[in-house]
C-alpha cells in the first residue's frame, strides 16, 4: 500500500473541486485528495475536461467513479490514467437517491459479485491502483457477515484497498447528510474486519474530528480518511505531515497560507474564473483564532461582487484582523 494512504482527505460531492485539492495542497504534500464523484456518464457523455481536469500540484489525487457498468467504468479508468491521476475510487456508499436510481453507490454493497466484476474491468486497463469505498452495511443488512462478505467478494478479485464508512447507509427514510450522521458510528465492525482480513488495506472514514484523533482510532488499521471536519476547519492539515508522514512541523500560519494562495487566484481569475468559486473553499481557514467570524461574514458579503480580485481576501484579514498578508 502506497503510504498516502495513512490520511485523506474524503470525496465530497460540491466541495473537493479542483480549487478546494489546490488550497489543501498549501497544507499538506503528502494527505490523498479525492475529487467528488464523478459519474461514468458524465465522463463518457459529457464534459470530460471539466469533470477531469486539475492541476499537477494537486497530486496525489484519486478519481472517485459512480457507476455499475463494468464496460462504462472500464473506459473511465483508462482515461482517468491517462489524466494522471493516482489512484481510481468506486462508490460503493453513497446512499442518494440519484446514486440508487443509476444502481450505483451504497446500493452496490447488496451486489459484490458485480462489484468484484466492475473492479476486474478497471484493474485490467490501468497500472494504477484501484480500490473501493463501502459502508459497513445497508439497511437491515447491517449484520458482520453482510460486511464480511462483500469485502471477501471483491478482494479475492484482487481488490487490496477498502475505505469503510463506519456507520451503515438507510437507502429509504434519511437524506445523504443525514446518513452521516444518524447512523451510529462503528469503530470495532472496522477493526473487526482489519483482524479477518490482515492481508488487505482496511481505512477508516467517518466521525473523526481532528487528525490528533485520527491516530488514537487507527489502532491496527491502515490510515483514516476525514472529511467534514476538514473543509470546515482546513487548517488542521498543516500539521498532517508531520504527525503522519514523519515531516518537520509546518511553521506556517493562516495568514500565510492565505496568501500563498494569491498566484493562483490571479491565474484563475485570468482564466474566467469567478473569486467566489476559490473564496467559499477557504472560508473555515481561520476557525478557532478570534474574529474568525468576521473574516467568514465579510467574505460571504463581498466575493459575489463584480470584478472582485484576492484583494476581497486582503481586504477580509485587513477589516477582521486589523494585519495584511
Amino acid at each position: 500500500m502506497k503510504d498516502y494512504h495513512r490520511f485523506s482527505v474524503a470525496p465530497m460531492l460540491n466541495w473537493t473541486d479542483r480549487h478546494c485539492r489546490y488550497f489543501y495542497r498549501l497544507m499538506t504534500k503528502e494527505t490523498l485528495l479525492y475529487t467528488e464523484m464523478v459519474t461514468t456518464g458524465a465522463i463518457l457523455h459529457g464534459d470530460e475536461k471539466h469533470h477531469l481536469f486539475y492541476k499537477p500540484e494537486e497530486n496525489p489525487v484519486a478519481l472517485q467513479l459512480g457507476g455499475s457498468d463494468p464496460v462504462d467504468l472500464k473506459a473511465c479508468a483508462k482515461i482517468a490514467e491517462d489524466y494522471g491521476y493516482t489512484e481510481i475510487n468506486l462508490n460503493c456508499g453513497c446512499p442518494s437517491d440519484r446514486v440508487q436510481k443509476g444502481r450505483f453507490g451504497a446500493c452496490l454493497m447488496t451486489e459484490p459479485e458485480l462489484v468484484a466484476e466492475c473492479f476486474d474491468a478497471m484493474q485490467s486497463v490501468v497500472s494504477i491502483p484501484v480500490t473501493i469505498k463501502n459502508r459497513i452495511g445497508i439497511d437491515h443488512q447491517d449484520d458482520y457477515e453482510f460486511s464480511h462478505r462483500f469485502i471477501e467478494t471483491i478482494s479475492k478479485a484482487g481488490c487490496d484497498t477498502f475505505i469503510v464508512h463506519a456507520r451503515k447507509a438507510w437507502l429509504s427514510g434519511l437524506s445523504p447528510k443525514e446518513n452521516r450522521e444518524v447512523p451510529p458510528l462503528n469503530y470495532d465492525r472496522v477493526y473487526e474486519l482489519k483482524n479477518n482480513f490482515p492481508h488487505l488495506n482496511i481505512l477508516l472514514n467517518g466521525g473523526i474530528q481532528s487528525p490528533e484523533e485520527g491516530l488514537n482510532v487507527m489502532q491496527n488499521l491502515d490510515g483514516v480518511m476525514l472529511g467534514r471536519a476538514v473543509y470546515n476547519s482546513p487548517f488542521i492539515l498543516n500539521d498532517v505531515d508531520h504527525l503522519y508522514f514523519g515531516a518537520e512541523k509546518s511553521e506556517k500560519s493562516p495568514f500565510d497560507i492565505v496568501a500563498e494562495l494569491k498566484p493562483y487566484v490571479e491565474e484563475e481569475l485570468a482564466n474566467g474564473v469567478r473569486i467566489h468559486h476559490i473564496g467559499r473553499h477557504i472560508l473555515g481557514i481561520f476557525n478557532g483564532i478570534p474574529k474568525s467570524r468576521q473574516w467568514r461574514r465579510y467574505l460571504s458579503e463581498n466575493m459575489f461582487a463584480d470584478n472582485v480580485g484576492f484583494n476581497v481576501f486582503e481586504e477580509a484579514v485587513k477589516k477582521s484582523f486589523d494585519r495584511t498578508l
